[in-house]
């Protein structure tokens, strides 16, 4: 199993604890001299995802560089792959685009774009950017949602089909989707390369990955066979390595309770998710509780049940006991979040 390294939370600041950048470069480069495969940022209304990661490519050799997430709504198509192209250029190779498309609060009020078709929006984004790297020929390209060159409305007819103006360091970068609806989840194994589940119970897996669990080792198999990478399941694991297991637990309960409360009520991903796997009643009690902006009673309402199977939190033996069931689950990747340096160094331990 490879290790990531999650740095900035969806909605924080250049990093999960509030810190700068040099602070996390510390955690960083011990991950890379740990062997650890992949490093990750995000974005929502904070810092951007691709500054950040252009600021460890610098400042790193090997370890792989990816977006969990870019979100598709920020980015036409075209600057998305620009962006990939020039950072994996940067980088020597290192990059990972990791895409989502976010929600309909941050769409739509930060974005000033419809949340629609997302999953139209997405098969149609990530084939266009596929063409864009590839660079075969100029983009021409007529869906549902985008349209190259454009020819709606208020269209001048005076654009022509284009392509990339330099050639990528690679013609086929990976690209991961963030996926928690079955058919999103379905969608990922179809036009992607990785999977990036925020939330992620390796004894329910089944509640995400359906019958697609049963799948994986076959499309591993045939990927492989045609010179593929083999496809990625990335789950974000929250992490609390200390001696008293209530203390650890208790550090990541706000962000569980942030998922489960986040969103208008009715409509929200992460809670679905959460109901899907069985926990529809704890649930609802924190999303009740959070959206009062009762914030620390949400966090307290936290099942320890539910952190016990969606993090790693305790000392050295319980967190080797809780990885057996990762390590029996379809994880090939797992995507560390809040680790400090002693964490990063118990997991290079337990797993490399």
């Amino acid at each position: 199993m490879r290790l990531g390294l999650s740095v900035m939370r969806s909605g924080g600041s250049w990093g999960p604890w509030g810190a700068g950048p040099k602070a996390n470069l510390e955690v960083i480069k011990r991950a890379e001299a740990l062997g650890y495969d992949s490093v990750w940022t995000a974005e929502a209304l904070g810092t951007d995802c691709i500054v950040p990661l252009a600021y460890i490519a610098a400042h790193t050799e090997k370890i792989k560089l990816g977006t969990g997430i870019m979100q598709m709504a920020a980015r036409t198509p075209a600057a998305a792959a620009m962006t990939a192209a020039t950072l994996d250029s940067a980088s020597n190779g290192r990059f990972i685009m990791g895409l989502g498309v976010s929600s309909p609060m941050i769409v739509e009020a930060w974005h000033n774009v419809a949340f629609r078709q997302p999953l139209q929006r997405t098969r149609e984004y990530v084939e266009i950017v596929r063409k864009i790297l590839d660079r075969d020929k100029p983009v021409d390209f007529h869906g549902e949602i985008y349209d190259m060159p454009y020819t709606g409305e208020g269209a001048t007819g005076m654009a022509a089909p284009m392509k990339l103006m330099f050639r990528p360091k690679r013609r086929r970068i990976p690209i991961y989707l963030a996926a928690m609806g079955p058919k999103n989840v379905r969608l990922a194994m179809q036009v992607a390369d990785g999977l990036m589940p925020p939330i992620f119970s390796p004894a329910r897996e089944a509640a995400l990955l359906g019958e697609i669990s049963s799948e994986l080792a076959g499309i591993v198999e045939a990927r492989t066979r045609l010179g593929m990478d083999t496809f990625d399941v990335v789950p974000m694991v929250p992490i609390s390595v200390g001696k008293d297991v209530d203390v650890c637990r208790k550090k990541l309960k706000s962000g569980v309770a942030f998922y489960l409360g986040s969103g208008v009520k009715g409509y929200s991903f992460y809670y679905d998710l959460a109901v899907r796997y069985g926990w529809e009643e704890p649930a609802r009690r924190v999303a009740d509780l959070f959206q009062k902006a009762k914030w620390g009673e949400a966090a307290a309402a936290v099942p320890d049940e539910m952190v016990d199977e969606i993090a790693l939190c305790g000392p050295k033996e319980r967190i080797a006991e809780q990885l057996d069931a990762w390590k029996r689950s379809s994880v090939t990747t797992m995507m560390l979040v809040n680790a400090d340096v002693p964490a990063i160094e118990l997991m290079a331990e337990l797993c490399l």
